[in-house]
């Protein structure tokens, strides 16, 4: 079944106008980098600032702000990934990387989720000065959890 849906996905319109197209694929591509760019550098930003860096800079306006950028950046990454997927997906799924990509982009969207349920969170968008723990540690596993998934899919990329 899994093969099946493998194989649909590779013969669908969308793989064979990647794989058949000179501009398609390397305009999905960038659009993916560019999500990426948004995603990242937004919680980059947002995470450098938890854990110290810029003091003199309010966190409340930045929690308010970049997550937004960032779940943006990821809103178009999804599908631009998923077409990528689908010009080489037999491929994708053999790469012993693959697995560990798609962990850790579930892992990172995870704890951000889990992140913004928090009072520590809620507090700090409301505008506390004070960082609390549990949000400095969330921002150490969202920086490794994001750069860890980058680092996976340019392994995967080559």
């Amino acid at each position: 079944m899994f093969e099946a849906a493998l194989t649909a996905l590779e013969a669908s319109a969308l793989g064979q106008g990647l794989r058949a197209s000179q501009y398609a694929y390397p305009l999905v591509n960038a659009a993916h980098i560019l999500a990426l760019a948004a995603l990242f550098g937004s919680i980059l930003a947002l995470d450098l600032r938890l854990l110290g860096l810029w003091r003199s800079i309010p966190a409340a306006p930045l929690a308010q702000v970049l997550p937004r950028v960032a779940a943006c950046g990821l809103a178009l990454a999804i599908p631009t990934g998923i077409a990528l997927f689908s010009v080489r997906p037999f491929d994708y799924v053999g790469h012993p990387v693959f697995p560990f990509k798609l962990a850790l982009i579930a892992f990172a969207a995870g704890n951000a989720l889990l992140l913004h349920r928090t009072v520590g969170w809620q507090a700090l968008v409301r505008g506390a000065t004070i960082v609390p723990r549990r949000v400095r540690f969330a921002a150490v596993l969202s920086l490794l959890g994001w750069t860890g998934a980058i680092l996976a899919g340019r392994l995967l990329a080559y």
